[in-house]
Formats: structure tokens, C-alpha cells, sequence
């Protein structure tokens, strides 16, 4: 599947790239990211190649993000009009301000026209609910988000990094009341992360949430940087992130990886994120990159799938407990 071949998100019909470009580096305010020229240059080199899906969040680089794909694209409404920005709200830019944060409505409402304005626009295409908010009943953040939309601010909404359980509740209250209901799903997917397929990619699946991985190549720990061979001598750019994963069994799935893009000429990154981008449920694979040359290897992924045996070999590499009750479930069954 290339990158132009556009695939609509969960049951909505908002089109999108197979692959999205994640704004989390745009801006070296935190020490670590890229600069506005070669965020810009990453951002052209995205678009250029077909991609449409551009994902970003208030928090990002404390709104730099935000700032530089304003800057860049916002200005020109026409170039502006052909992208899909999706941004998030949650996260507090004012930390002295107990309502700078959260999903309550004051604080939702408030954080969108930031965003708006930092974008450089005035409607933003999908709006995320970056985390789960434990302090603040659902039901209001959903009217707020209804709201929103009805003011033609925000086209569709989506939720991320919250418990399945909590997003049916959301979902079904939504589309009970004719409120917005959530079309995306943003979590975190990987080899190394498969707990999401016991219950938040079914419930996905069922309730029609196009899934949005996140760090698909486990904050570079499946990048190809990081070997057997090296271990302990390369400097993780993200830290304990990185560093507290690289364990016996992450570099036994390395081996599998590095095996299987010899024999398909590909790279490691390559693999691991055409694997997310396989797997079912899946609309749109979240990609990061600090530099154009880290875009293109990613973005090659875009372009061929994995084969059936190079599949089942990475299934059975980085297999985990899914635990009670799928195991019963699946026992029970297997008696019938």
C-alpha cells in the first residue's frame, strides 16, 4: 500500500494516508528535537510524497509544534485545506492553573482556541482527547466536544491512551444522546506493546474506532540502531524510554527483525512498522522523525507488506500473556 493510497478512519469518511507524520519533534524546546528548518523540510518531504496525516498536540514542545506546522501551513489556506491536522487537548500549559488541563470544558474549550490560533486555522479536522481524565464525568467532555463541532471549530473527534472500558461508555453515551461520536483510536502499538490487542483494538473494531499507533517502533528500540552487538555502547536519544526495553528478549525479536529485512531487502524499521500497519483494525501508522533521511526509511514501509511466513515468525518472536479472562475464554470455547 503506498503512500497516496488513502484509507478512511474507522466508520467516518475522513481520508487519510496509511501512514501519519507525528509532530511530537517538531522543536528543539525540550533538548531533544528538530529544528523549525528541518521540521519544515520533514513536513514537506511528508506531504510531497502523498502523505496527508499530520498528528500533533498542545503539548508538544510546549505548542511549538503546533507554532511550526502553523507557520508553515496554516498561512496558506489553500495548501492548509488539503492536509488532515489533528491535534490533542489535556495536557496544561499553565501549571499554575488547576483548570490549564484535564477534559472538563473550561479547560477543553480554552486549550482549542490555542491550538487554533498556534495552527494558524480555524477548524482543526480531528481533535484528540490526549489521555483519559479521571477527574471529570464524560458525558461533559462530550458535550463539550459536540459543541465544538456543531460550531464548525472541530470536524471529528477522536480519543486516546484511555482504558477500553471507559471509551465504550464514551461511545456508546455519544451515539445514544446524537452527540460526536469518537471516529479514531490513538494508542500506543508495537512489537514490543501488543497488550492492546486483548481488549482496546476489538473494542475498536467493534465500535468502529480507526486505530492510530503510536510508537510503532518502541521510542527507536526496533529503529535498527540498537543491536546485540552494541549493547550498552550506543546513547539512547530517548533514555530510560529506550534504554528499559533493550532486554534479552527485545534483542532476540532484533534478530528476527534483522533476518527478515535481509531477506526482503528492507530495514529493521522498515519491518516493524509495516507489521503495525498490517495488523487488523489498523487505519494510520504514527511515524516520528528528527531528521529527512529518518523519514524516508520510515516512510518506505509504506510501499509493500510483509509475507505470511515473515508474520507468523514475528507473532511467535514477541508472543505475550493476554491473561484471564481471554485465556478461559478461549479454553471454553475450544470445547464446543
Amino acid at each position: 500500500m503506498s503512500l497516496d493510497h488513502y484509507v478512511t478512519l474507522g466508520r467516518s469518511g475522513l481520508r487519510v494516508s496509511p501512514l501519519c507524520l507525528g509532530a511530537m519533534t517538531f522543536g528543539e524546546d525540550l533538548g531533544w528535537g528538530s529544528s523549525v528548518e528541518v521540521s519544515t523540510a520533514i513536513l514537506d518531504r511528508f506531504l510531497d510524497r502523498g502523505g496527508n496525516f499530520v498528528d500533533t498536540a498542545n503539548y508538544y514542545t510546549r505548542g511549538h509544534s503546533e507554532k511550526i506546522i502553523g507557520d508553515h501551513l496554516g498561512r496558506n489556506r489553500a495548501r492548509r485545506d488539503r492536509v488532515v491536522i489533528a491535534t490533542k487537548f489535556f495536557g496544561n500549559l499553565f501549571p499554575h492553573d488547576p483548570n490549564g488541563g484535564g477534559a472538563g470544558r473550561k479547560a477543553l474549550v480554552a486549550a482549542c482556541e490555542e491550538s487554533l490560533r498556534r495552527l494558524q486555522t480555524d477548524y482543526i479536522d480531528l481533535y484528540w482527547m490526549h489521555c483519559f481524565d479521571q477527574h471529570t464525568p464524560i458525558e461533559e467532555t462530550l458535550r463539550a466536544l459536540d459543541d465544538l463541532v456543531r460550531a464548525g471549530k472541530v470536524r471529528y473527534v477522536g480519543v486516546s491512551d484511555t482504558p477500553a472500558w471507559k471509551v465504550a461508555q464514551a461511545q456508546v453515551t455519544a451515539l445514544f444522546r446524537g452527540w460526536a461520536p469518537f471516529v479514531g483510536l490513538q494508542i500506543e502499538y508495537s512489537l514490543l506493546e501488543r497488550t492492546v490487542e486483548a481488549e482496546l483494538i476489538p473494542m475498536a473494531r467493534e465500535l468502529g474506532l480507526g486505530v492510530t499507533p503510536w510508537s510503532p517502533l518502541k521510542s527507536g528500540a526496533l529503529s535498527g540502531k540498537y543491536t546485540r552487538e552494541n549493547a550498552g555502547t550506543v546513547k539512547a536519544d530517548r533514555g530510560i524510554w529506550t534504554e528499559g526495553v533493550l532486554t534479552e528478549k527485545t534483542y532476540a525479536l532484533l534478530d528476527v527483525l534483522a533476518r527478515i529485512a535481509r531477506e526482503q531487502g528492507s530495514t529493521v524499521a522498515r519491518v516493524a512498522i509495516a507489521w503495525v500497519q498490517g495488523r487488523a483494525g489498523v487505519s494510520s501508522t504514527i511515524i516520528g522523525a528528527r531528521t529527512v533521511e529518518q523519514l524516508d526509511d520510515n516512510l518506505g514501509a509504506a510501499g509493500w507488506q510483509l509475507e505470511r511466513d515473515h508474520e507468523v515468525k514475528l507473532l511467535w518472536a514477541s508472543i505475550f500473556p493476554r491473561g484471564y479472562p481471554y485465556d478461559f475464554i478461549e479454553y471454553a470455547n475450544s470445547e464446543h
